[in-house]
């Protein structure tokens, strides 16, 4: 296999190209190489924003939402309370729909930005590991894995997280070459990065410390066993108060997470990848380059990355807090693309390997189309109520979402998401509202009569699809909402009631 860009910069001699002008007409072949890494991060960036308005905005994203379009204090006050392991992807929200809004293809763009800075470092370190074909297909092998554009159209960190990890990969790859501190710098800073958007991304520091230890038995180079650590720690710093709130707030993050089984691994690739079809040919693909003689320690090195973190995961969870879920272990992907491209790249004829990754791209396509859908990402139709009650609106009217055992769902900032700005609801039986209470949950009202004030009208909204949509509220609330106002309006749309309840003249 013939050796990569950057391996014949790094061995070419003064004299090599015999000229100013044959290092020149060097350069200029070598152009293409250098840049491959645009093509697949220009790809995973118009995947990601092809129909990204089209899905329906779920919890999370509304929780993203309810927190970055609070005042910076309001939302600092927040995070003391709550969701602080999301504080500096809210913070970087809340300064970008300052600065561009908050429609859904405006809200979700940073993460597509994100992603496809993701796919150039992908590229990169696939052309410093094998060659520089190999960087194009694992570029453009991660632009097509379904969940990539699936989070690349979501309003989460996620995107962010697996663009600081495949940075540090890369950065890591490069200070290995030349381990100046100036080199260490960078990597330090997107360890940090990556902790910030997530903590449990830093699992993937197992992986690069088993490739520091293999440089240095191959190496002994001595510096290496003191510059990674430090780097490391120093990309630390930053996170260590991130984790002490953290472990506070534990039990409101991931109670909700059960223990991993091995069965849980049979349903684990198919949502990390977004298709059981992608996923299984990457994972065929990924077992391929360990039988090559030539080329086994770098396949090993990118391997120990993408399995490495997601075992220690798993074990990790076996104890009282769970961290083994799909989307937690998103950093690994660009890691499996590396190998899976590899092993493409090794297929002869050449035009075989060409032919594998089209076959795989084609294979991806059905779940890609999937996700532009409507329900991709939510089930209720959130659009649709707030349509129907911005048309039959009037000033005055109040507004009532089931909450009690519902209140996960957040139908208040669903509705509220989409309803326009012209249409002003009083959110009643509730005590005190969650920008009031640093949370992004309100409390509840102890004396709902009371609460209801003299709201001539109120909007009801449920999950309920029977005939009385009062059904899912909590027994006091319904109580009062029956004892003072008539049902006058009720319409179903997909998982959605919408009632209108007029006060009774009695």
């Amino acid at each position: 296999m013939s050796a990569s860009v950057a391996d014949r910069d790094r061995h070419a001699g003064p004299g090599s190209t015999g000229s100013g002008a044959g290092r020149s007409t060097g350069r200029a072949r070598d152009l293409p190489a250098r840049t491959v890494w645009i093509w697949p991060a220009l790809l995973t960036l118009a995947l990601g924003l092809r129909g990204s308005s089209r899905p329906q905005l779920w919890r999370d994203e509304l929780a993203t939402w309810s927190a970055a379009t609070r005042s910076t204090g309001e939302l600092l006050d927040m995070l003391r309370h709550v969701d602080a392991v999301s504080g500096a992807y809210y913070l970087l929200m809340h300064g970008w729909i300052g600065l561009f809004g908050d429609s859904p293809a405006m809200f979700r763009l940073p993460s597509a930005l994100a992603l496809a800075g993701a796919a150039a470092f992908v590229t990169l370190t696939a052309r410093k590991l094998f060659d520089t074909r190999a960087g194009l297909f694992a570029g453009v092998l991660f632009a097509a894995v379904p969940s990539v554009s699936r989070f690349a159209q979501e309003a989460r960190s996620y995107g962010f997280v697996v663009l600081a990890v495949a940075a540090a990969t890369w950065l890591l790859l490069r200070a290995l070459d030349r381990p100046s501190v100036l080199r260490w710098l960078p990597y330090a800073a997107a360890v940090a990065a990556a902790g910030l958007f997530h903590m449990v991304s830093l699992l993937f520091l197992s992986g690069h410390a088993v490739i520091v230890l293999l440089r240095w038995q191959r190496d002994r180079d001595r510096r290496l066993l003191v510059r990674f650590p430090v780097a490391v720690l120093v990309g630390l710093v930053p996170v260590v108060p991130l984790v002490k709130l953290g472990q506070r707030q534990v039990g409101r993050q991931i109670s909700w997470l059960h223990t991993p089984t091995l069965q849980t691994f049979v349903d684990y690739w198919h949502n990390m990848f977004g298709s059981a079809l992608f996923s299984g040919c990457v994972l065929a693909l990924a077992a391929v380059p360990a039988g090559w003689a030539s080329r086994r320690r770098p396949a090993f090195e990118i391997g120990v990355v993408a399995a490495l973190p997601i075992l220690l995961s798993w074990f990790v969870s076996q104890g009282s807090s769970v961290y083994f879920f799909e989307r937690y272990q998103l950093y690994t992907v660009p890691a499996w693309c590396v190998l899976a491209a590899a092993a493409l790249n090794a297929l002869r004829p050449r035009a075989l390997g060409v032919l594998g990754l089209v076959a795989v791209v084609a294979l991806g396509v059905p779940d890609q189309q999937k996700l532009r859908t409507s329900t991709a990402h939510e089930y209720t139709d959130g659009r649709a109520a707030a349509r129907i009650i911005a048309d039959g609106y009037r000033p005055g009217d109040a507004f009532a979402p089931a909450r009690g055992s519902a209140a996960w769902m957040m139908l208040d900032l669903e509705i509220e998401y989409y309803l326009p700005e012209r249409v002003h609801l009083q959110d009643v039986l509730v005590a005190k509202d969650a920008v009031d209470r640093d949370d992004l949950f309100p409390s509840a009202c102890t004396r709902p009569a009371d609460c209801l004030g003299g709201a001539p009208r109120i909007w009801v909204v449920t999950m309920q699809d029977g005939t009385d949509p009062l059904k899912g509220f909590p027994a006091a609330d319904a109580q009062a909402l029956r004892a003072s106002y008539t049902q006058t309006r009720v319409e179903r749309v997909r998982g959605l009631t919408v009632a209108l309840l007029e006060r009774s003249s009695g």
